[in-house]
């Protein structure tokens, strides 16, 4: 489960780091080590499913692990890690 509050401190956090990369990757793996973390392009994401918090220069969107397997997810409830999705500009 991850709340409101967290998924707000993660994006605080990620924007603080600048660019989307391993190496802030690792921080906000060291501050959150229950959560699970990865990033792509957004344009990688599938269009059935908006973000769950938006940014200027990257979108959060959450992971499920509901039945031993990874996917997407809109319900915080079942969240256990976040794709951070870099926006690329037009």
């Amino acid at each position: 489960m991850i709340v409101p509050e967290t998924l707000e401190k993660i994006a605080n956090s990620a924007a603080s780091l600048g660019a989307l990369n391993e190496q802030a990757l690792a921080t906000l793996k060291k501050t959150w080590p229950d959560l699970r973390f990865t990033f792509c392009n957004d344009d990688d994401m599938p269009a059935r499913l908006p973000p769950t918090l938006q940014r200027g220069n990257f979108n959060l969107y959450l992971v499920g692990g509901s039945e031993h397997c990874l996917s997407l997810t809109d319900d915080p409830l079942h969240a256990i890690g976040v794709v951070l999705a870099c926006v690329e500009e037009n």
